[in-house]
């Protein structure tokens, strides 16, 4: 089974995402400015599911579809009845509702019967020698967990083993946020028809997704005057933030970053954090930190310069820097709180990170100047509730994040949301599952420190900081696989993304 995780061919998805609720609103807009009814419109989903399922799979002989009372469920038709006639075994499964069916699944159920096609109850013992399975039960319309009898299809499906392509969304996964409250199709496909919904992106996604895939059934030059409400972004936009340097150019060009961090014992996270800021092109990057950390990180990286962090070098140092990144290995303890409190004080841009956030929780305040970078346990402490709570509605909470501490909201996780005030988001569609260990966070707020003293905004910062940590992870993992990747694996692929000119 194919894992989306696996980033496989993403520069041909598009990099525009509405969310589902606005494709269904205007959906018949859509259909009728090109001229086709919603019916239409639906035979071409079935028929563009149809195509990827015999390109995937050409040797299957005997397909089970899965069908929802609903749209999604209508989708499943018109594959059904286009694989029959193609001389496939179909074997179809349907739920019964007590209101009648949308009428484009109404048709699209009566021209299966009328094909001479059967509809098996959800009851129904499965066959045992199906070899795909097509998902039609729930579309992007779900709001909770699936109830009887689609939990109990859902999770034969998964037991089977077998192939699954799902029609729009993975039954059970919810379209806007990418939360699963209850029981999910495991998808080996997914075919997302018109727009890339945000839940196909972000949250428990990828867990779910398998390999993504996306057709726009004819409507692409009507989707293209439409304002994208999120932006999916990847290397691809890495030009648009990061042009060739002039030949001529001097390191007092490039900015001077400042780190403050690293209490007794975590010297290894300022260091990550202040050799990402150099590799990602700051011109000169100041360390303030334990007299005990000086050593080591001069030894790691002779380029730094580093002092140990006292009121006079904090307020000496804050002088001289163009932006400043605070947290990795701060503390919560008197030394990391009596730098914050200094910090505060000054106007310059910054990074906060990893305990500025937990202090940050403790004494809210907003500024316009900042980049929080939060993971769903620190995002909860910001925002006063439970991880679960981030991780059911993402969108959701790094907008309130945005609009309860200011400035440029970095919401970390599979599918990384990027959110400023004036309503801009972005998904960062890049990164591995090999992340998933000490110092990545470091490593990225040092990227984004360092592309903020080369005079990038904010949002740009952040946006092109969590490609190039994502897109340098992914480049790791290619080569060595995830289990194992370490944070300082990535410091040398860096350059490679912060150059975008590099890439063919």
């Amino acid at each position: 089974m194919t894992n989306h995780s696996e980033k496989p061919d993403t520069d041909s998805l598009p990099h525009s995402v509405w969310s589902a609720d606005w494709l269904r609103q205007v959906e018949s807009t859509a259909a009728a400015s090109c001229g086709i009814s919603l019916y239409q419109l639906m035979l071409r989903a079935g028929s563009a599911a149809y195509a990827l399922a015999r390109d995937r799979y050409p040797t299957g002989r005997h397909w089970l579809v899965l069908c929802g009372y609903g749209n999604n469920g209508g989708d499943g038709y018109v594959v059904a009845r286009l694989a029959a006639a193609d001389g496939i075994k179909v074997t179809l499964i349907a739920c019964e509702g007590a209101r009648p069916l949308p009428p484009e699944a109404a048709s699209a159920r009566q021209a299966w019967l009328e094909s001479g096609g059967d509809i098996l109850p959800a009851s129904r013992r499965w066959p045992e020698d199906i070899d795909l399975i097509i998902d039609g039960l729930l579309g992007t319309g779900l709001g909770a967990a699936p109830r009887a009898p689609y939990d109990a299809l859902i999770e034969a499906a998964n037991r089977t083993r077998v192939p699954i392509i799902a029609l729009d969304i993975p039954s059970g996964l919810l379209a806007n946020s990418g939360a699963v409250p209850g029981v999910a199709i495991r998808a080996a496909h997914t075919l997302a028809f018109i727009a890339l919904k945000p839940g196909l992106l972000t949250g428990q996604a990828r867990d779910w997704v398998g390999q993504l895939h996306h057709n726009t059934l004819g409507l692409a030059d009507w989707l293209a005057k439409q304002l994208p409400q999120i932006q999916r972004i990847t290397a691809r936009e890495l030009r648009q933030w990061l042009q060739p340097r002039r030949a001529c150019a001097h390191k007092g060009e490039h900015g001077r970053l400042l780190l403050l961090g690293g209490d007794h014992g975590f010297g290894g996270a300022i260091r990550l954090a202040a050799e990402a800021g150099l590799r990602s092109g700051a011109g000169l990057v100041r360390v303030l930190t334990h007299m005990e950390h000086i050593g080591p990180l001069l030894t790691a990286c002779p380029e730094l310069m580093v002092q140990r962090l006292s009121d006079d070098t904090l307020q000496q140092a804050l002088e001289w820097a163009d932006v400043v990144v605070v947290g990795p290995g701060l503390g919560q303890g008197d030394w990391g709180r009596n730098a914050l409190k200094q910090l505060q004080s000054s106007d310059k841009p910054a990074v906060w990170d990893a305990d500025a956030l937990n202090l940050l929780a403790l004494h809210p305040e907003k500024r316009q100047n900042r980049v929080i970078t939060p993971h769903p346990g620190e995002a909860a402490r910001l925002l006063n509730c439970r991880t679960a709570d981030i991780e059911s509605d993402r969108l959701l909470a790094v907008r309130r994040l945005v609009a309860q501490y200011g400035g440029v909201a970095v919401l970390k996780g599979a599918g990384t949301l990027i959110a400023d005030q004036q309503g801009d988001m972005a998904i960062a569609d890049v990164g591995n599952a090999g992340m998933a260990s000490g110092g990545m966070g470091d490593v990225l707020s040092g990227i984004i420190g360092g592309l903020l003293a080369q005079k990038l905004s904010l949002y740009d910062a952040a946006c092109a900081g969590c490609v190039v940590h994502g897109a340098a992870a992914d480049r790791v993992a290619e080569e060595q696989g995830t289990r194992g990747l370490l944070a300082t694996d990535l410091l040398p692929m860096i350059p490679y993304y912060v150059n975008p000119e590099l890439e063919k």
